[in-house]
């Protein structure tokens, strides 16, 4: 297992580098997305897989979410639109793929690894133990995040939308 932790770290970094690398939003996005779920990968390597459910659910899925409809809601014309069929070209896509096929790979070995063949740590992380956590000690923590992301929305729907142009006299 400590394979799959390593290899999970190494595409983290990896595919964050490249975020910060990327000129382009569309691909620094994907790449977003390949290094949260090499971090829930971690996650589920180290016997943590409520934690690493978390990740995937919340943070690559929803968080991730709200970041494309800011980057669909920038709707820039009909630059932007060829713009976006060039970035969809099948070369753009390997690097996102070849993360992904390993992260794959690497899920596939952990789930037929067995239970706790090898685990770092072997005891797992429990929903309850979760939710106490978030909503005890850290209950301030996490409603201020909540309204932080209803603080970027707002501000992503404002800076997007057209205003309708008043008729001149």
């Amino acid at each position: 297992m400590e394979f799959a932790f390593y290899l999970a770290a190494g595409v983290a970094v990896a595919a964050t580098v490249r975020v910060i690398t990327a000129s382009n939003p569309v691909h620094a996005l994907l790449y977003l997305i390949i290094s949260l779920l090499a971090v829930a990968m971690t996650f589920f390597s180290l016997g943590a897989p409520f934690a690493g459910a978390l990740e995937i659910i919340v943070y690559a899925g929803a968080i991730m979410v709200l970041f494309v409809f800011v980057v669909m809601m920038l709707n820039l014309g009909p630059a932007s639109a060829e713009q976006e069929r060039n970035w969809l070209r099948p070369g753009i896509w390997t690097g996102p793929a070849i993360l992904s096929l390993l992260l794959l790979g690497q899920l596939l070995y952990v789930l037929f690894q067995g239970p706790s063949a090898g685990l770092i740590g072997t005891q797992s992380v429990e929903a309850k133990a979760v939710g106490i956590a978030l909503f005890g000690p850290y209950l301030l923590v996490v409603e201020l995040a909540s309204m932080l992301l209803l603080a970027a929305l707002v501000s992503a729907y404002h800076l997007g939308r057209q205003d309708a142009k008043e008729p001149t006299v």
